[in-house]
């Protein structure tokens, strides 16, 4: 990197860093032994690394040393940009005059609160007796910024540095990662992404929050009788919003429609069991425009005379001789048959599902404990701390061939953790951890940055120590792990095809014969939520037991069945769901599109809106500045009318923001540069574009009166309680 000062502010253009080799260097006459710094995302991953390099240390303020060796740590984030003022004290005032604001060097400077570690660590990277500067970060385009602002600031030069790159805490692995280190130009392109992703969110936010606050602000803060209202934009979260308040309004637009529906009731074995009726091609009602899709009609008195037609056509008499004491009575009693035309069995599989990833997780979480995306994160991030876990920050859900070879490891630690050691002593024993690396969990070229994540088989020590809710995640994450090495669960099948003249109801019926990998991944939790997630996977199969489905294979076709009635079962239609937490990482990830089918998720895979690493941030932000609302028992999320209110503003004056596709190729751009598919000053072109273009917008159309009504509307809607 090229530094200048100027007034106590640092300037940074790019350039390629030299190196300085040898085993020892000489300055002002002295002789200085080489030494190697370890530098750390925080305190305890240092110490972890201390304890990695088995080399005894002695504790200073913000560093620890041996003969060899220094290990030193960040506390996340040691520097920041500078803030507009800082560039020229006109930028202070807000006014239209001073936009758009588009620097053309960035200014970093040191966050006030961390700035006697910041020292520590600079003088470090400095000391002449440093030869070699291992990057210990999080290894991932967030941690590789922390670092790089650091060496940027501190004017690290004439240093050999060298990348860990790490997938888990455990020592195996930490050392692994410091003999494969790679030289720090290697990961130039990531630190680019870095670097640019940081100057999108700063010049978006400084400059359309700006702009709206000075154009619409007035308009939202005297609407709602405060005294000042910022309008906070920002390249993620206001599409975050915008999902929200859509969702939201399809909810309150929603008009319920009632449909029916004719199910025969059938005989067999003494069990009843449901025949529905379908408009299928031969019906006299196939194609009609009464029809609410083909299994019902849209007005009851349709579905009336279908009932009375099947009523009719399957109606046989039989007489039964009644003998009493008289012997002369006798009754005809009148019952219904169906004939039985087409009888189908087959087994159906069920595979394991794909490893966890920080999405998938979040969204189970949430569905199963209740808790938030941050929360979870929070959580796994601790796990993976105390070595149970891999890297937390992954949107893989596979894992690499390499590890894949060495997973015997794993799941030799998980036989010492006491709900898993059957299940792991029995996947050792099968042997069937082997040849894993040919199936669809492991995939080199689903991988960007780290793998699934999945259990170390260590640390368990520490397991016991943490809370429940943290002991919970772990076994979620544990059982998704072994499911992978267990067969598919087996479904018998058998669909019934009944037939009353020119009328055919189907029946279908579904039996588990082989739990297959469910008797690991079933984790145990309450009724409700059981219920809930039987309610997401809602099939027409009948659930029943293998004596009753042995009946069911006995039949064959043109079999008569006994039909005890007709009735009419009345529906309505639904409106779409709110999203939860969970489900709103996953329509984040994928875009905005809510996709729940796990294989279809994979195929659009990289076109998601924010990071692993900051969508559930993000989530908490718009609930900190009181644009959602976050329901701590259930997890759903809805919009408040200052929310909706912003997003009337957003929407008539930069309306992209909202589009989630637009959102996610800014982040596809981002990739783009990482790959080296795209140079840097290729992004800011065009982000510095779109940033003018869009500016120039609203200073050129006022949309005050127009946005005066669009809040009227919106505040009828919270005026009994609010939001």
């Amino acid at each position: 990197m090229n530094f200048r000062k100027k007034n106590g502010i640092l300037f940074v253009a790019p350039v390629r860093f030299l190196y300085r080799r040898g085993a020892e260097e000489t300055r002002k006459g002295q002789i200085y032994m080489n030494k190697s710094v370890f530098i750390a995302e925080k305190p305890s991953v240092a110490q972890e690394f201390a304890k990695a390099l088995k080399v005894k240390t002695t504790r200073h303020d913000g560093y620890l040393e041996s003969e060899n060796t220094i290990v030193t740590w960040c506390v996340g984030h040691l520097v920041t940009m500078s803030y507009p003022e800082v560039y020229d004290i006109k930028y202070k005032r807000w006014t239209l005059e001073t936009l758009p604001f588009l620097p053309g060097e960035f200014k970093y400077e040191v966050i006030p609160s961390v700035k006697k570690q910041f020292e520590i660590v600079k003088g470090l990277l400095n000391r002449p007796d440093v030869d070699t500067i291992y990057v210990c970060t999080d290894s991932g385009r967030e941690g590789e910024y922390i670092y790089r602002l650091v060496a940027q600031m501190a004017g690290v030069r004439g240093k050999k540095e060298k990348r860990v790159w790490i997938d888990s805490q455990t020592e195996e692995e930490i050392i692994r990662g410091i003999k494969e280190a790679k030289d720090l130009s290697a990961y130039d392109n990531l630190s680019a992404s870095a670097y640019l992703r940081a100057k999108e969110d700063y010049l978006m936010g400084i400059n359309f929050s700006r702009i709206l606050t000075l154009r619409y602000g007035n308009s939202v803060s005297n609407y709602l009788g405060n005294k000042y209202q910022v309008i906070s934009v920002g390249r993620v979260m206001t599409c975050v919003l915008g999902m929200v308040v859509r969702r939201e309004r399809e909810i309150r637009e929603f008009v319920k429609t009632p449909f029916y529906r004719v199910l025969g009731k059938f005989l067999l074995e003494g069990r009843t069991f449901d025949g529905e009726w379908r408009a299928v091609e031969g019906s006299r009602y196939f194609q009609s425009p009464d029809l609410y899709k083909e299994n019902g009609f849209k007005d009851r008195n349709r579905a009336e005379e279908l009932k009375g037609i099947l009523e009719r056509e399957s109606a046989v008499s039989m007489t039964n001789e009644l003998s009493g004491s008289n012997g002369m009575a006798q009754q005809t009693a009148p019952v219904h048959q169906a004939v039985l035309e087409k009888i189908e069995k087959k087994k159906e599989k069920k595979n394991p599902p794909l490893l966890y990833n920080l999405a998938e997780l979040q969204n189970d979480c949430s569905r199963m404990f209740k808790i938030s995306p941050d929360e979870t994160l929070r959580v796994v991030q601790e796990l993976y701390e105390k070595k149970l876990v891999t890297y937390p920050r992954t949107d893989a859900r596979v894992l690499s061939t390499a590890v894949a070879k060495e997973i015997s490891r794993n799941l030799k630690g998980l036989t010492r953790y006491q709900m898993a050691a059957p299940f792991a002593q029995e996947i050792l024993e099968a042997g069937s951890f082997q040849g894993i690396e040919k199936t669809r969990y492991v995939n080199d070229k689903q991988i960007t940055d780290h793998y699934a994540i999945i259990p170390t088989g260590q640390g368990l020590q520490n397991l016991g120590r943490l809370p429940q809710i943290s002991q919970k995640v772990y076994q979620v994450i544990v059982r998704r792990f072994l499911s992978v090495f267990y067969p598919a669960a087996v479904y018998q099948k058998v669909s019934l095809v009944s037939a009353v003249g020119k009328e055919k109801l189907f029946s279908s019926f579904k039996v588990l014969v082989e739990e297959g990998y469910l008797k690991v991944a079933n984790v145990p939790s309450g009724k409700k939520e059981e219920d809930a997630k039987n309610a997401e996977e809602k099939t027409d199969d009948i659930q029943c037991d293998a004596a009753f489905l042995a009946c069911l294979q006995k039949l064959k076709k043109g079999a008569i069945l006994p039909v005890d009635g007709y009735e009419i079962k009345e529906g309505e239609t639904s409106p779409p769901k709110r999203y939860n937490s969970g489900t709103m990482i996953l329509a984040m990830e994928n875009a905005g599109q809510l996709i729940e089918d796990e294989e279809l998720r994979a195929q659009i895979k990289g076109s998601g809106i924010g990071t692993s690493a900051t969508r559930a941030e993000i989530l908490k932000k718009l609930v900190n500045i009181k644009y959602i609302s976050l329901n701590k028992k259930t997890q759903v999320i809805t919009p408040t009318q200052l929310g909706e209110m912003i997003y009337e503003v957003v929407n008539a004056s930069i309306r992209a923001l909202l589009n989630p596709e637009l959102t996610a190729s800014w982040e596809k751009g981002l990739n783009y540069v990482a790959e080296g598919s795209i140079t840097s000053r290729e992004y800011m072109d065009k982000l510095e574009h779109f940033i003018r273009v869009k500016v120039g917008g609203v200073l050129q159309v006022n949309y005050q009166a127009a946005l005066r009504s669009r809040y009227d509307s919106i505040a009828g809607n919270y005026r009994k309680g609010g939001k």
